[in-house]
């Protein structure tokens, strides 16, 4: 991590949510955004340089969060936001995937069903005869959703989860990932192998550099967490940009091992716009004023 060496070029960035560019509450009912995130995506918006956010959040469904997030003040279109069900209903669709538990609320499974992919619910009729059982976001998890869970996997579906992250960072300190958590149960009932959709996984990192139009390895990935963002950004040799908002501080990142390690500490997250180049009409622009 050495702050004077020449980034690689990245053509389109990627940012983390919470920590990064705002906090939330515990219960995701309200958040702050925090400094610079507003003057930082506008200063993208203006020069015409990719970037989209991937939350691993996966409560609302990718139009309703970018909405909340445009009626607090970031410029965030429909497109560029990204959730762990997003990844998911495309991985799915493209692997004949048709029918699915969801074991979390309606806002989960909405991308799947945009898809075109049948969804089921704890409680409806033959909810264990699916191809697949999708975890994500679900306080009121129940021992009747594990139960039935594990009759589908046990019946052969495949598990998939939209994060396998333990904590995320809040206005109150760290929250737990109710995904790890229902996972865990899971796992220990069927020994299952998962499927991570959300971050760190290169299925999300692969469908982000889609978005953005280019190769992994020219992502530049903005997050405050050494497991998460930066791990995910190392393995697919992305440029991994760290923030100190969220869950991790400045110290912490200085005593990562290497495949944790951030190319960039941001002390500021407006620091993000000094590692990307200039694109051409920003160019041009520049070149067009008058002297």
């Amino acid at each position: 991590m050495n702050h004077g060496a020449a980034l690689p070029e990245i053509r389109g960035l990627m940012f983390d949510v919470d920590g990064t560019l705002l906090l939330s509450d515990r219960t995701l009912g309200s958040f702050e955004v925090l400094p610079g995130a507003i003057e930082v995506l506008s200063a993208l918006r203006e020069r015409q340089f990719p970037f989209v956010l991937l939350t691993n959040g996966s409560n609302y469904p990718p139009t309703e969060q970018a909405a909340r997030l445009r009626k607090a003040g970031l410029p965030v279109g429909d497109s560029q936001m990204i959730t762990p069900s997003s990844v998911t209903a495309e991985h799915m669709s493209r692997h004949g995937i048709r029918r699915v538990l969801v074991i979390g609320t309606r806002g989960v499974g909405h991308a799947l069903a945009e898809a075109g992919i049948e969804t089921a619910y704890t409680g409806e009729p033959r909810a264990e005869q699916v191809d697949a059982v999708y975890v994500g976001w679900h306080p009121e998890c129940s021992m009747k959703d594990i139960e039935t869970a594990a009759h589908a996997i046990w019946a052969g579906a495949q598990l998939f989860s939209a994060s396998d992250v333990p904590f995320f960072a809040t206005r109150q300190g760290r929250a737990i990932g109710y995904s790890f958590a229902i996972v865990a149960a899971i796992r220990r009932l069927t020994g299952a192998p998962v499927t991570v959709m959300g971050k760190p996984s290169l299925h999300a990192l692969r469908y982000v550099a889609k978005r953005l139009g280019t190769q992994m390895r020219r992502v530049g990935v903005v997050g405050d967490d050494p497991l998460v963002e930066v791990a995910m950004a190392r393995r697919a040799g992305a440029t991994a940009l760290a923030v100190t908002t969220g869950v991790t501080g400045r110290d912490e990142w200085l005593r990562q091992p290497d495949r944790r390690r951030p190319h960039r500490v941001l002390g500021d997250l407006r620091e993000v716009l000094s590692c990307i180049p200039e694109t051409p009409a920003r160019r041009n622009a520049i070149a067009a004023m008058p002297n």
